[in-house]
């Protein structure tokens, strides 16, 4: 299918940009991308989303892409957009997963949309700014502290420094695509061999440079979000959820993981040993056929 773009309004007259990959036949399933990211960050290429059963819908967060931005906005204000979506393609009901940046908002999903969500998946997702017994920048890499130190001095500091960065990462790519997060990262050996390959390379240059488009609103606001209250609690999550995350992730610790699991009711844990951060595309298929393979 591969429809690389569809726009609509949301109810605030805001564009909203996605787009539908595999096949419509196949299995809802709302795939939401990560920090910076858009709608073209796929978990896999279309002919595996077809042979595994899987019409995939993703999107632009507000601020990236084709999606307008909406400044202030809150984890759980993507609620409002995916059930407009879900609409607009008649999905009653769907199937969601997060990486990274995404993780919340698939949770935000799963907590407020119980009668439309079937499962959830949060992948390297990060727990709440004040979760309690945790000290969030623990065990993160000093580049991913400094950025949200930035976040913590707030829209103007980090507009400036998050500017600034989009335009080294996309010079870096151009030269080198196994670049994307720089060798001033100390990323375990097991992301740089997900880097290295060169179907990760194209989707993450594609991915980051729709990203961009209108600038680094989606990333300034994503950023902000994850240090605000996100606006729905992880009890009142009611359907199952798979928190998957990687034993050696420096950029979201996998204390976050086991947190996670032990907050979200009946959570079930997916550990991946000696993995960092970035997930290899057999790992998110793999990943994809265990949320779509058992129904409530």
């Amino acid at each position: 299918m591969g429809e690389r773009l569809c726009q609509i309004q949301n109810r605030e007259g805001r564009n909203l940009g996605f787009a539908q990959w595999g096949g419509l036949a196949g299995v809802p399933v709302f795939w939401l991308h990560g920090t910076p990211g858009s709608r073209f960050g796929l978990p896999a290429d279309e002919e595996a989303l077809r042979r595994i059963g899987v019409h995939l819908i993703t999107y632009d967060r507000p601020g990236y892409g084709m999606s307008e931005r909406a400044r202030g906005r809150r984890i759980v204000d993507c609620v409002a957009d995916v059930e407009q979506i879900a609409d607009t393609l008649g999905i009653d009901h769907f199937r969601v997963i997060g990486r990274s940046g995404g993780g919340p908002h698939a949770l935000a999903l799963a907590a407020r949309l119980p009668d439309r969500v079937i499962r959830a998946g949060c992948v390297a997702g990060p727990v709440p700014a004040d979760a309690a017994g945790l000290d969030w920048m623990d065990g993160m890499d000093p580049k991913n502290q400094e950025e949200f130190g930035w976040a913590e001095q707030g829209e103007r500091v980090l507009q400036a420094e998050l500017e600034r960065e989009a335009v080294a990462l996309l010079d870096r790519i151009e030269a080198d695509p196994s670049q994307v997060l720089s060798e001033d990262w100390e990323l375990d050996p097991a992301d740089r061999q997900v880097l290295a390959i060169p179907q990760m390379q194209r989707m993450l240059g594609e991915m980051l440079r729709e990203a961009y488009r209108a600038g680094v609103w989606g990333w300034v606001d994503d950023d902000l979000a994850y240090l605000q209250p996100w606006g729905f609690d992880l009890g009142e999550i009611t359907v199952p959820v798979q928190v998957c995350y990687g034993t050696k992730d420096v950029l979201v610790p996998p204390t976050h993981g086991v947190w996670l699991v032990e907050h979200i009711p009946g959570a079930q844990a997916v550990v991946l040993n000696d993995a960092g951060h970035l997930t290899d595309p057999e790992t998110m298929l793999e990943l994809l056929r265990s949320l779509i393979a058992v129904d409530r």
